[in-house]
């Protein structure tokens, strides 16, 4: 089999992950592109790959006939529109979470992948494809907790007294929009697809007085009613001071399964007058190492032989949508029907 020739756009702190996996890590797949508009990540990618082709814009690297599959790591602002013109220039399409800011957009990309229904396209979430998470789901799918009903899950992040994410945040889409849509997507995935029917949301500034000029927030939590009568209950932060701590658990009628309960490092544990602890994850980097992996270790095999991914774009517009009505519900005070 014909490996697939992937380009990547964006090579900031996690497009150079994604690259380095594309490059070295995944089987099938040669990393034949890269694009950035930013002169020191060119650099560095000359430097890592240097048998591949280096632009510095868009237009220039979708005309590259080498290029097979786009692989898009850029600001979500870019994602509709880039996706869009990769699927006009006949290549498949990778692209980071989320699809976009605006459900608008998520229609105009679901309706230009109908028109190129021979190429694949796939969001990055990228939980389902952890381990751990993958085993939740099977034991929750083959009845394991009887009916699940309520799903708690929370995605929190190390402080950054540096201010990368009070930077971050006016294109960021906010922080139930950038950090809460995994949980959203995993909730839906756990409890088989609900449709949301309405949402509730709050939050503060916890440290970052920074996110106040772009209304954002630091902390924040919501509850998501489904129209089945299940439960969805949320928490965002970028704010812990011991790591990266993302949790998931799943609460049914028979039992309940929690993943990462405790956001540790590895399996050392240190006994000493304090007590007992053990070292946390610092960034998702870490923790989902292994996962990134095996999600472009599945889009590839999507591309090459038609295998599916289990994840659609349908998927990724209800992510976005939801995670809308919690910015909504948050700045209103008020719950959002859906």
């Amino acid at each position: 089999m014909n490996a697939v020739r992937v380009g990547i756009v964006g090579l900031g702190r996690l497009g150079r992950r994604h690259a380095e996996n594309l490059a070295w890590r995944v089987p099938g797949a040669r990393l034949v592109a890269a694009c950035s508009p930013v002169q020191e990540e060119r650099d560095w990618a000359k430097a890592h790959f240097p048998e591949t082709a280096i632009h510095t814009d868009y237009e220039s690297f979708l005309n590259d006939a080498s290029v097979d599959a786009v692989w898009l790591v850029t600001p979500t602002s870019l994602h509709a529109t880039q996706i869009i013109a990769a699927l006009r220039a006949g290549k498949h399409v990778f692209c980071e979470k989320p699809l976009s800011l605006d459900l608008a957009e998520c229609d105009v990309v679901i309706e230009a992948h109908a028109r190129h229904a021979h190429l694949h396209v796939m969001i990055g979430f990228v939980r389902r494809f952890d381990a751990s998470y993958r085993d939740a789901f099977e034991s929750v799918a083959r009845g394991a907790i009887g009916r699940p009903f309520m799903v708690r899950s929370q995605t929190c992040d190390k402080n950054d007294p540096d201010g990368f994410f009070v930077r971050f945040a006016p294109t960021s889409g906010g922080l139930f929009l950038d950090c809460s849509v995994h949980d959203v997507d995993l909730a839906r995935w756990l409890l088989g697809n609900p449709r949301a029917k309405r949402v509730f949301a709050s939050g503060t500034i916890a440290i970052h007085e920074g996110l106040r000029e772009c209304g954002d927030i630091d902390n924040g939590v919501g509850v998501v009613e489904f129209d089945d009568g299940r439960l969805t209950v949320l928490y965002a932060s970028r704010t812990m001071a011991h790591g990266h701590d993302t949790q998931t658990e799943v609460i049914g009628t028979a039992g309940a399964l929690s993943v990462g309960r405790n956001p540790r490092l590895n399996r050392v544990e240190i006994a000493d007058e304090h007590g007992m602890r053990n070292a946390c994850t610092p960034t998702f980097f870490e923790r989902f190492e292994d996962a990134f992996l095996r999600e472009a270790q599945a889009f590839v095999a999507s591309v090459a032989g038609g295998t599916p991914t289990g994840l659609t774009l349908d998927d990724a517009r209800e992510a976005t949508r939801i995670g809308i009505a919690l910015r909504e519900a948050y700045a209103s005070g008020r719950p959002v029907d859906l």
